[in-house]
């Protein structure tokens, strides 16, 4: 039995104006590197931190790992973002108006990653950890998509994960156990100093 914490990244530069980034890769904003350490507080003990390499979530797995003294990180690539093909970069409205009627109709663009192709993939990252760290505790920095597909999967209604919110999942070999959905910082918790 493994347990595995799935914590979405801290708030990117993309995060902030509200732009889709799939597998784009922009970085942390200041205040995402805030969330990031006053969210290692709350962690609690691990034995293990795996992370998408995007940098947002590569990122926010330095800080945590830095201040809780776990590492080295380990790396799966399969816990990347889902591909959210020529929608990456763009904001509700500009899709809503490229692409009338999709958000909310399960109608996706070309180059969009399925939801049963994002779950194989997570699930093999999943089963990896398993297999080579068989009953650790596990800090996983990834995604909002990884973490709602995971959710779906176990007849969960699609929930936004916040920044720095996260789902436990007890792995148990055959299957995944969904636990609690946790929030380990809220946004008006932080704040950023003005610059002088």
């Amino acid at each position: 039995m493994t347990r595995l914490l799935l914590v979405r990244h801290g708030q990117s530069e993309w995060n902030a104006v509200g732009r889709w980034q799939g597998k784009a890769d922009p970085a942390l904003t200041d205040f995402g590197r805030q969330q990031a350490f006053h969210a290692a507080q709350r962690i609690g003990s691990v034995d293990l931190i795996v992370a998408s390499p995007l940098i947002r979530a590569f990122e926010t797995a330095q800080i945590i790992s830095s201040q809780i003294g776990v590492g080295p990180i380990v790396v799966d690539a399969d816990l990347m973002e889902r591909d959210a093909g020529e929608w990456e970069g763009l904001t509700r409205a500009e899709i809503e108006s490229e692409w009338p009627g999709y958000l909310g109709h399960d109608k996706w663009p070309p180059g969009y990653e399925l939801h049963d192709e994002l779950l194989v993939r997570t699930r093999a990252a999943l089963d990896r950890i398993h297999d080579e760290y068989k009953g650790a505790d596990v800090l996983v920095l990834t995604h909002g998509g990884v973490i709602g597909t995971l959710e779906v999967q176990h007849s969960e209604q699609w929930q936004r994960m916040p920044n720095l919110g996260g789902r436990v999942f007890t792995h148990h070999g055959d299957r995944l156990e969904l636990g609690e959905r946790v929030v380990l910082v809220e946004d008006d918790e932080i704040t950023i100093p003005d610059q002088i």
